[in-house]
């Protein structure tokens, strides 16, 4: 008998979630001409957070259906997992929309400050279920900075080098809808490999 574990079937993911929205239904840009500069602004700041919601909700989908051992199971050799792809994002989502603007998460947990990768792993003592609380959390915090300035507020990263550490919301945006769909990604092919599931519905 092989000792090489059979590759799942394929299936499809669900289309019953933002996840599945075509990328076309993400933004009304250009649908109709902008009265004015800050009509424009708004347009772009709407598209671009549409995108992050999608991403984000398609992360948090690879999550349905597993159970606590298998959203912990590492697929690579550096411990890739999707619980820990879901708690990583919500990490860095509450550092960019939080710090850099000067608007912190309140009663952040203690992994938050680690630079020795706590953010990549669930202890035991962290349940999947806790991990998604904390991702509704940050992405609620976001939102909330999103809503609040304009695409031309500024904040500092403090972490960034210092030639670039000063942003704008519209830097963050783009930065985080790439972080975001870049982890998504990642977690798409260690569900493929854990049970077969794949995609978001999307097509």
């Amino acid at each position: 008998m092989s000792d090489v574990e059979a590759v799942p079937e394929v299936h499809p993911a669900s289309t019953s979630t933002l996840a599945a929205s075509g990328n076309a239904l993400l933004s009304d840009e250009g649908s109709a001409p902008t009265p004015d500069q800050a009509a424009a602004d708004a347009a772009v700041k709407q598209t671009l957070h549409r995108y992050l919601q999608k991403h984000r909700a398609a992360l948090l989908a690879k999550l349905d259906g597993l159970a606590e051992r298998q959203a912990r199971w590492p697929v690579t050799p550096t411990g890739t997992n999707v619980l820990g792809l879901v708690k990583h994002v919500a990490g860095v989502q509450a550092g960019y929309f939080g710090e850099v603007f000067g608007r912190p998460l309140p009663d952040p947990p203690a992994w938050l400050e680690s630079e020795d990768g706590d953010d990549m792993f669930a202890p035991l003592d962290e349940t999947m279920a806790d991990v998604v609380a904390f991702h509704h959390r940050s992405a609620a915090h976001a939102d909330a900075t999103i809503e609040a300035l304009d695409l031309t507020a500024t904040g500092t990263v403090s972490w960034w080098p210092e030639e670039h550490r000063h942003v704008t919301l519209h830097r963050i945006l783009v930065h985080m809808a790439y972080e975001t769909a870049r982890h998504a990604g990642h977690a798409d092919i260690v569900r493929e490999m854990l049970d077969g599931l794949a995609g978001d519905g999307d097509g």
